[in-house]
Order: C-alpha cells, then structure tokens, then sequence
C-alpha cells in the first residue's frame, strides 16, 4: 500500500450534479479500492464516500421514477405531464394515484 495516499481521492469534493457524474465518481472509488492503493484509513472513507454516493444516485433514480409516474396517457395516445400526487383511479390497479 502506498504510504503517501492518506485519503481517498475526491474525499472533499461535493456530490455531482447529475446521476451520470455520480455513476462515475462511484466507479472511480471501487477502482482505487480494487487496486489496494490506498491506506486502511483512505479505504474507509472511500467506502463512506461510496456509500454516500450509492444514495445519492438512489435518490435520483427515485425523483426520475416519480417523473415518469407523473406522466399521464390522454384519451388520444399522446403522453402529457399530471402534477404529482393528484388522485385518479388507475384502471391496472385499481388504487388511487
């Protein structure tokens, strides 16, 4: 292990701004985990920083899910956007929106 990693790279550097940044950030960190470059106290906080990172993306699967929920089909095929949380029946299910 090199002695001179003392912490995980990007430990400071703030979230990215979208889910790709994110993604890449967080393939970085396991490859320097992969590698066994860095120290054991390097490695933990590149482990905190991926977890971090794994709720981030989370987070932002879960905001584009209720997105696409949002959208509704109209009568004539077309798609068109429902404010969120607005109550309908929903034929397949049967429970309200």
């Amino acid at each position: 292990m090199a002695d001179q990693e003392t912490a995980a790279p990007g430990a400071d550097e703030a979230t990215p701004d979208d889910f790709a940044g994110t993604l890449d950030r967080l393939e970085q960190l396991v490859a320097r985990l992969e590698a066994g470059e860095l120290s054991l106290e390097a490695s933990l906080a590149a482990f905190e920083q991926g977890v971090r990172l794994t709720r981030e993306a989370q987070q932002r699967l879960d905001a584009a899910e209720l997105q696409v929920r949002a959208l509704m089909e109209q009568p004539d095929g077309s798609l068109a956007d429902a404010p969120f949380g607005a109550t309908d029946a929903s034929p397949e299910d049967g429970h309200a929106r």
